[in-house]
């Protein structure tokens, strides 16, 4: 009798455990690829011992995630720019959808507005050798964003400071990249706040890695919510020095780990994404009145946005953390200013900044950039290219007609004619076509040209009556005088005044 009820029993459980195999998890669901790059054993400056274990720390975390992981540690510039080209490759053929994650550990740097990576064989001697011997971080983000991919997720711990003696001008920390302005599906995130510096952290990993390997572990957390609570987690355990910073144009949802992982969900999983609509200094005001200064300092950190920073200096003005939050708010608005000067890369645009940040640490890397678009101003050029409005005749012109001049901006003096719009369908309205009436042209003009004929007796009878008086002899007087006036009124006939019709044409259909 026992027998079939464990027969049942193994086929129940036989089927469940089918039934589990069989349910597709979110990573099972996706193709995932990470590299994972540790810049430890640089050459011309100390070590970092911490970059090889953060990177140790996530290759083993992203592992667990379900990410195939190409470790790359201590990579020449060659080997870097040949590592994120392999992995290029690896993300095309695997499809469009695919997450490829980059984590980079190691020192970067801000040259003239532009974010490089690090190789370990870097060596500059000026500002002007990091382009030379550094890697752009632009060329990784569109190198990857050129792709069909589902999302792009890049880690970056590579805020510390700045160990090269010849780069002693260059900006503090990294600048901001909005994932906005490129390709949608990328998400961003530094070890800190742009324009500031991480800490390599006394322990065995980075503050920023050490919060990470923790936090992204908890199943059923969305990405955003997950790198809100790294930045708590990093302000926390560095007394508020350091506030991790990303950006995000995620078009699809993200989970490190899906629910089957076997820890208990995350308490506030479902909150709201950072890529929502950003919330004005009212809003934040109207949330913040009323509670207490640390919850609303944990608020405003984990928004991290100025709204949020503006609030929370007017409401706790007198708090411990007000100065805190006001230098991050002062150096947050100094870095947007300069993000906006450095994409528009105008003169004009460098001189505002310099009229507001003038002592900052990037004031001499904006007169640098001054001096390069000084004479390249297309302010007026703009304005020139604009075409003004040309007067067209809709029939043949005379130089009695001259067209009126159109109200343009350019042409102030003739007033612009307003129209008013009331209804969008006017009233139909029955049309005549009746021919234009033409007026009848004048009768062309006879004009008379009388000419008179030349003076003294015609050709003709000259010669006529030198013949005559040859003949005849010298005594013969009278009668020459008698044969030319018969040659006169007989052999010729006197000429005729000259008669010539001459007809003038019209000028124009008008009286002129």
């Amino acid at each position: 009798m026992r027998r079939p009820v464990l027969c049942n029993l193994f086929f129940a459980s036989g089927l469940l455990a089918l039934a589990q195999l069989m349910t597709p998890t979110d990573a099972a669901a996706e193709a995932r690829l990470a590299l994972v790059i540790g810049q430890s054993a640089y050459r011309a400056v100390p070590e970092l011992p911490n970059a090889a274990n953060d990177a140790k720390g996530m290759t083993e975390l992203l592992g667990s995630a379900g990410f195939s992981v190409t470790a790359a540690p201590n990579l020449a510039q060659n080997e870097m720019r040949q590592a994120i080209s392999d992995f290029a490759g690896k993300v095309n053929a695997s499809g469009a959808d695919t997450v490829a994650l980059v984590f980079y550990a190691g020192h970067g740097l801000q040259i003239d507005g532009e974010n490089y990576l690090v190789p370990v064989d870097l060596d500059p001697k000026r500002e002007a050798d990091i382009p030379l011997q550094g890697v752009r971080l632009n060329d990784l983000l569109n190198t990857l964003g050129a792709l069909p991919t589902r999302a792009r997720i890049f880690m970056l711990d590579a805020c510390r400071n700045n160990p090269f003696p010849a780069l002693s001008g260059a900006g503090h920390g990294l600048a901001i990249v909005d994932t906005k302005a490129g390709a949608p599906g990328s998400f961003i995130s530094y070890s800190t706040s742009p324009g500031a510096e991480a800490e390599d952290g006394s322990g065995a990993d980075s503050p920023y890695t050490t919060a990470a390997l923790t936090i992204a572990r908890q199943p059923n957390l969305p990405i955003e919510e997950v790198f809100k609570r790294i930045r708590l987690a990093v302000a926390q355990s560095t007394d508020g020095r350091q506030i991790p910073w990303e950006s995000s144009s995620l078009t699809s949802d993200f989970k490190f780990f899906g629910g089957d992982s076997g820890q208990p969900a995350a308490p506030g999983a479902a909150s709201t994404a950072l890529a929502s609509a950003t919330r004005s200094v009212d809003d934040w005001r109207n949330e913040l009145r009323g509670k207490a200064p640390k919850a609303a300092y944990e608020l405003v950190i984990a928004d991290d946005t100025v709204p949020a920073y503006q609030a929370y200096v007017e409401l706790f003005a007198q708090d411990a953390s007000t100065p805190r939050v006001r230098t991050i708010l002062e150096r947050r608005r100094q870095m947007l200013a300069w993000e906006r000067a450095v994409a528009i890369n105008t003169r004009a645009s460098f001189e505002a900044y310099l009229a507001n940040w003038d002592n900052s640490d990037l004031a001499a890397t904006a007169r640098r950039l001054l001096l390069r678009v000084q004479n390249r101003n297309y302010g007026p050029v703009a304005a020139a290219a604009a075409a003004a409005p040309v007067a067209v005749a809709m029939a043949p012109t005379c130089p009695c007609s001259t067209p009126s001049t159109p109200a343009t901006p350019i042409n102030p003096t003739v007033a612009p004619v307003i129209k008013k719009r009331v209804d969008d369908t006017p009233p139909k309205r029955k049309v005549v076509d009746t021919p234009r009436k033409r007026r009848p042209a004048p009768p062309p003009e006879d004009v008379i040209v009388e000419r008179a004929p030349p003076p003294g007796p015609p050709p003709g009878a000259i010669m006529q009556g030198i013949g005559i008086g040859v003949g005849i002899g010298l005594g013969m007087g009278v009668a020459v005088a008698k044969t030319w006036g018969t040659a006169t009124t007989a052999g010729t006939k006197p000429q005729s005044p000259i008669r010539m019709n001459v007809r003038r044409p019209s000028v124009c259909g008008h009286s002129c």
